[in-house]
C-alpha cells in the first residue's frame, strides 16, 4: 500500500503579528570581519550587527538578519542591504524616539569599521535576498608602478608586472562582452549541491578613473554565484596585462567546470556598492521569481557572498 505523501510545513516568509519587518542599509571595511555570514567564534558583521541590535532593542530572543549579498573574508561594502523581523513593541519604543534615534543608538554600539546608515520597518513583501532586481559590485586595481595611494592600499589590489606600464582597458573590456548576458558560470562558481550556477550579467566593464589612476571593474547581475566576482576579475586581469588573449574568459565560460588555471583574484579589492529593488508593489512577486529560478537555498545568497560565506561574493 503506497503511504500519503506528507507536506511539508510551510516556511513563514512574512514577520509575525507581533513583528516589524525592518530594512537595514549597511557598509563596512571588510577587512576585519570574517566574512558576512555568523560563525562560532569568528567575528563576521551578520554577527556583530545581530549581537548590536539584539542590545537595542533589549530584545529577549536573539535577531537574526538575512540579506542580499552576503560577502566572503575581506571583502568590502557601502550599499548592503538586510532585513530583521524585531519585536513591534520594542520597536515603535525606541522609534519614538526620533526618526534617527535608533541609527544613531546603533552606532554607538557598533565597532567603528561597520555602519547601519538606515533602518526603518520595510514595505510589505520585502525580503533583502529574493526581493532583489541586482546586486552590482565593483573591484578596484591599482597598476602603478609606485603602488596604492597608502589611503586606499587596504581596498585596492595592486596588480604588477603589465607588460605595457598599465593595464589596458579597452582588451578587458573587449573579453568582458563575452559574459555579459544570461549563461551558466560553473566554471567561474564554486559548485553547491542543488545550487543553480546560471546567472544573468547585466552590466560588465572596466574604467579608468581619473582622480585615484585606479582601474576599477563594475558588475551588475541578478545574483553570483560564490566566488564569481573575483573569478571574473582573475580571468580579465590577464588580459588586460597581456598574458592571456582577448578570448580567455569567453574559453573558461565555455568549459562548464572549474579548473586550477582559473584564477581567484584577492578580496582586498572588491566592494558590494548597491542592491537594487522593484517598486514596493512588485516585491513579493519578485521574491517569488527569484526563489522560482534559482532555488530557495537559505545558505547562501548567491555569492562569494561565503563570498557568501560570500555566497554572492
Amino acid at each position: 500500500m503506497r503511504l500519503p505523501l506528507l507536506e511539508a510545513t510551510p516556511r513563514r516568509r512574512g514577520p509575525r503579528a507581533d513583528q516589524v519587518r525592518l530594512r537595514l542599509d549597511l557598509a563596512y571595511d571588510g577587512s576585519g570581519f570574517k566574512g558576512w555570514a555568523r560563525q562560532p567564534g569568528l567575528r563576521t558583521v551578520q554577527g556583530e550587527v545581530e549581537s548590536a541590535l539584539t542590545l537595542l532593542l533589549r530584545a529577549p530572543e536573539q535577531v537574526r538578519i538575512a540579506c542580499a549579498g552576503r560577502t566572503d573574508a575581506g571583502v568590502n561594502a557601502r550599499g548592503q542591504v538586510g532585513h530583521a523581523d524585531v519585536p513591534a513593541d520594542l520597536w515603535a519604543a525606541l522609534a519614538a524616539r526620533g526618526p534617527q534615534a535608533p541609527v544613531r543608538r546603533l552606532a554607538g554600539i557598533l565597532a567603528a569599521d561597520v555602519r547601519v546608515r538606515a533602518m526603518a520597518p520595510a514595505p510589505a513583501g520585502f525580503e533583502a535576498r529574493w526581493s532583489a532586481l541586482s546586486r552590482t559590485y565593483a573591484y578596484r586595481v591599482s597598476d602603478l608602478a609606485g603602488g596604492a595611494d597608502p589611503l586606499l592600499r587596504s581596498h585596492v589590489l595592486h596588480h604588477t608586472g603589465v607588460r605595457s606600464g598599465l593595464l589596458d582597458i579597452d582588451a578587458m573590456n573587449e573579453a568582458a562582452a563575452a559574459l555579459v548576458g544570461e549563461h551558466d558560470f560553473s566554471s567561474y562558481c564554486r559548485r553547491r549541491d542543488g545550487a543553480s550556477t546560471v546567472r544573468t550579467v547585466k552590466e560588465l566593464r572596466w574604467e579608468r578613473e581619473h582622480d585615484t589612476g585606479l582601474a576599477v571593474m563594475w558588475i551588475r547581475a541578478d545574483a553570483f554565484c560564490h566566488t564569481m566576482v573575483r573569478s571574473v576579475v582573475g580571468a580579465l586581469l590577464p588580459v588586460g596585462d597581456g598574458r592571456r588573449p582577448v578570448g580567455w574568459p569567453a574559453e573558461i565560460l565555455q568549459r562548464l567546470r572549474r579548473e586550477a588555471d582559473a584564477d581567484v583574484a584577492p578580496a582586498i579589492g572588491l566592494c558590494l556598492e548597491h542592491v537594487a529593488y522593484p517598486p514596493d508593489h512588485d516585491l513579493a512577486a519578485q521574491a517569488v521569481r527569484a526563489r522560482r529560478f534559482r532555488g530557495d537555498r537559505d545558505d547562501g545568497d548567491d555569492a562569494d557572498d561565503a563570498e557568501d560565506i560570500d555566497a554572492d561574493d
